[in-house]
């Protein structure tokens, strides 16, 4: 029997262009967010931040994903990326520019998005700051909606934060 493909199953690429496995979460909580710093929702940063500062000793992590598909709202390249969550004083990962739906999807939101499918059964990401909570054990346990602020989300990182980290195999 194979085991389910988990988001840490996954690599990415980050800013920097080198690659980095998602299997170092392992036994974390993430909050992954598709990101851009030129939307209506950018200000969501500072409570992606607030977040991290909050739940990050207990083991959480906000992995953010710049991405220019909905309207053109994250067209600079990795230095303008990194001033943006310099102006609102990121400590989280931003990693590398992607996309997040269509044939260039990366697989790992290709992964999100049909583990996690939206209102009514559809997997389209919708805009950004669509929010993917995940489950110590790389399972998605829930997708959030951009307009959903980060501080309306406590409850449930607190909830996945509570659950036990899966056992290591030797």
């Amino acid at each position: 029997m194979t085991a389910a493909v988990t988001v840490h199953d996954f690599e990415v690429t980050r800013a920097d262009g080198a690659r980095q496995s998602l299997a170092e979460y392992r036994g974390e909580v993430l909050l992954i967010v598709n990101v851009a710093s030129q939307c209506g929702f950018t200000p969501q940063y500072e409570g992606l931040q607030a977040l991290q500062e909050a739940y990050g000793e207990r083991g959480f992590r906000v992995l953010g994903f710049p991405c220019n598909q909905f309207g053109r709202q994250e067209p600079g390249d990795a230095d303008s990326i990194r001033v943006c969550g310099l102006r609102y004083g990121v400590s989280f990962p931003v990693l590398a520019r992607i996309e997040v739906n269509g044939r260039g999807a990366d697989p790992l939101f290709a992964h999100l998005r049909s583990a996690c499918p939206g209102a009514l059964g559809t997997q389209r990401i919708k805009w950004n700051f669509t929010k993917f909570l995940v489950g110590r054990d790389g399972r998605v346990i829930r997708r959030f909606a951009p307009m959903r602020r980060p501080e309306e989300l406590r409850a449930a990182i607190e909830q996945a934060l509570d659950e036990p980290a899966p056992a290591r195999a030797e």
